[in-house]
């Protein structure tokens, strides 16, 4: 049992997710009022992680959509395998089992060829479901979530009614590339993630890569940090301070200095033209990070 905010803290830092007090109290109310969290913020500042912590934590199936343009309701929730039905039904014929056409064409709409999509195995087992990327989906599909997020039932025109005997917790994440719309947001608690402080920071980047020295881990905080004041392209979240701190320890790295920062930059910034950008202050940075 988890028995209030402190415990969950404590038992998401087991898991490898070390929430701040905000994240932890959003993850709390989700769970206990059984609401779908709603989680946005900039890419890498731990959205994804926190359901997978969640998951761990409840010692539940991680379910996860990722959503995209175009997405619909029979990529996300089921659909018929017509190739092994009509498989089902020459085999049938070939063996002379068709003198019931009623009872072999119910035989079809069964579970056997019902190919369960994330939402539909998110109703059936004990499980944590992300919506990954909520943003990029269209309204239309939006719509047909907050239908299915209010009494988390679904049903099949041709299978029954499937309604989860434990209803998911629900985390949804948004990089926010457009708004979602506010009926979807309203059925949800909803919680900002931002960047993490430097001391926090640190403090995720040894937890993730123990093999890091403290100057290694406090020199990508530092950094990153610094970084994310560049006006850049994509500036860096705490996924990048992870891959940077786990290159510099595959290179053998027990410090940050400006050439080795020049040599790796491209675990931490992920476009050319922020990386010609940040070179002639690469100097500045390290050294302000010491």
């Amino acid at each position: 049992m988890i028995e209030d905010i402190d415990t969950l803290t404590t038992r998401l830092h087991d898991a490898g997710y070390l929430a701040d007090e905000g994240t932890s109290t959003a993850a709390w109310v989700a769970w206990r009022t059984q609401r779908p969290l709603f989680c946005e913020g900039e890419p890498g500042v731990g959205k994804t992680a926190l359901a997978q912590a969640m998951a761990t934590v409840l010692g539940r199936e991680l379910v996860r959509l990722q959503c995209y343009e175009g997405i619909d309701a029979a990529q996300a929730l089921y659909d018929w395998d017509y190739p092994r039905q009509l498989l089902h039904v020459r085999a049938s014929a070939a063996a002379g089992d068709v003198t019931d056409a009623k009872a072999l064409e119910s035989g079809l709409w069964t579970r056997r060829f019902l190919l369960e999509r994330p939402l539909l195995r998110a109703l059936q087992v004990p499980s944590v479901l992300l919506i990954d990327e909520i943003d990029r989906a269209d309204d239309e599909f939006e719509a047909f979530l907050l239908e299915l997020l209010a009494d988390f039932t679904v049903s099949i025109p041709e299978f029954g009614v499937v309604r989860a005997e434990v209803p998911p917790l629900v985390i949804l994440t948004s990089n926010r590339t457009r708004d979602v719309h506010d009926a979807l947001k309203r059925r949800c608690y909803y919680h900002w993630l931002p960047h993490p402080g430097i001391e926090r920071e640190v403090a995720i980047v040894r937890s993730r890569v123990p093999e890091a020295t403290q100057a290694v881990a406090e020199g990508v905080a530092r950094i990153v940090g610094a970084l994310r004041e560049v006006d850049l392209l994509k500036p860096p979240g705490v996924s990048e301070s992870i891959d940077w701190a786990t290159t510099l320890v595959a290179i053998g790295a027990g410090e940050i200095d400006v050439e080795t920062a020049a040599r790796t930059l491209g675990a931490v910034l992920k476009y050319h033209e922020d990386q010609e950008a940040v070179l002639p202050r690469l100097g500045e940075l390290v050294a302000g990070s010491v």
